[in-house]
């Protein structure tokens, strides 16, 4: 795993609804606030063109890939984005890029060259529909011809727009031995970021591969203790499942099927959602933020039709997210693989305390998971600075610290 990974964070770029013209160009103009923000890897949803054969609403989906080594007409050309990726790397960004291996659109032009490629129904003799969703087909992984087109399409992108990794849709729906001979083929044009749309504690040999995958589990888990059908021991007992399973942990309260198809994070986690963004920036792994997230975003944004993102001159959480994120990127303590010392994990009180170590830097976090206020005494020795505040404060014995309902305070000594 490259080092830069180790304090990243990274922000889900949806194209379509960035802006009023949905463009790659038009998307640039974001980049100095982004940056000022702290963001540090840019995650693109496809840019493939998108198949219209039994496509769904009136625009289609992006993960139905008409071809994979184009640009959809309506986000610009291959070139833009290769000018975007460079100007981003200009400002100090990554760029990864979406990668829907398991399955294209009807209309892809792999199903009339090599039909040979896909899966087969049984039952019909047609193209196998993807399960649940009939607007895309099953690629045969079995097939080595196609499976080396399928690096070769990646290595396109690699080599014509200078990527630094890719987010791989569904990557446990593929064959795990494809992504172990990718990895290393495509390694040897630059080194990669993988990150796996799968959950390790489901699918743990894939870490093999990947460098770091979704917290599904959490994030249902925080849904259903918000909302009392599970109690705080349970979240406890997750977190721990976690810090048991392989690989970096992608902690995120929203991304684009979540957003669209089971709410904002404000319809799942109200009062609670500030705390889990502390939560996922602090605690061991990488934080994942979807766009619109920093205004904040309160509706839910179609995905087969037109939906942009109501954004207004001045970012609400801007701030918020600034101070995280650079704690994330400059402070030692909150590397992916720095130490993790529980302080207090109180299922009566709902409350969250632990440090984070790596030498002499130290970060102490403190979650309110209740309602209610809630006194801590973390017990740190030393002078501290809270992040949010600037102030600086003890915390030794004695020197407790109030938490608003649903509060936080993030102190680094």
């Amino acid at each position: 795993m490259q080092n830069w990974i180790r304090h990243t964070n990274i922000y889900e770029v949806n194209l379509r609804q960035y802006t009023a013209e949905g463009t790659i160009r038009a998307f640039a103009a974001h980049l100095p606030r982004l940056r000022d923000m702290g963001v540090e890897t840019l995650w693109f949803m496809p840019i493939t063109p998108i198949a219209q054969k039994n496509k769904k609403g009136s625009m289609g989906s992006y993960y139905a890939c008409s071809d994979y080594t184009s640009v959809a007409e309506e986000f610009g050309t291959v070139d833009d984005f290769k000018n975007l990726v460079q100007q981003a790397h200009d400002m100090g960004f990554k760029v990864i890029l979406d990668w829907v291996a398991n399955h294209t659109g009807w209309d892809h032009w792999w199903t009339v060259e090599h039909p040979d490629w896909y899966e087969k129904d049984e039952h019909t003799g047609d193209f196998k529909k993807a399960s649940g969703m009939d607007d895309i087909i099953e690629l045969d992984f079995k097939n080595p011809v196609m499976r080396k087109a399928m690096i070769e399409a990646m290595a396109f992108w690699i080599r014509e727009t200078g990527i630094d990794g890719f987010r791989a849709d569904l990557a446990f729906w593929v064959e795990l031995d494809f992504w172990q001979e990718a990895r290393p083929e495509l390694e040897k044009i630059k080194p990669m970021f993988w990150l796996g749309e799968l959950d390790p504690l489901d699918n743990p040999e894939y870490m093999q591969v990947y460098d770091a995958a979704y917290t599904w589990r959490w994030m249902h888990k925080a849904e259903h203790f918000y909302k009392s059908s599970a109690s705080f021991g349970d979240l406890l007992h997750v977190l721990d499942q976690y810090r048991q399973a392989p690989g970096v942990k992608a902690w995120f309260t929203a991304n684009h099927d979540e957003n669209t198809w089971n709410g904002t994070e404000y319809e799942k986690y109200g009062a609670m959602a500030a705390c889990l963004a502390v939560f996922s920036c602090t605690w061991p792994g990488v934080p994942l933020l979807y766009s619109g997230q920093e205004l904040p975003n309160h509706k839910r944004l179609q995905f087969f039709e037109k939906d942009v993102i109501e954004w207004r001159p001045q970012c609400d959480l801007h701030s918020f997210y600034k101070t995280l994120f650079a704690l994330k990127k400059e402070h030692p303590a909150l590397a992916t693989d720095s130490e993790l010392e529980i302080i207090a994990a109180d299922e009566q009180q709902r409350v969250l305390a632990f440090r984070r170590k790596s030498g002499e830097s130290e970060v102490v976090v403190l979650l309110n998971f209740s309602a209610e206020e809630r006194l801590i005494q973390p017990k740190g020795q030393g002078v501290y600075v809270n992040v949010f505040t600037q102030e600086k404060t003890g915390l030794a014995d004695g020197n407790g610290v109030m938490l608003q309902p649903w509060g936080f305070s993030v102190f680094a000594k």
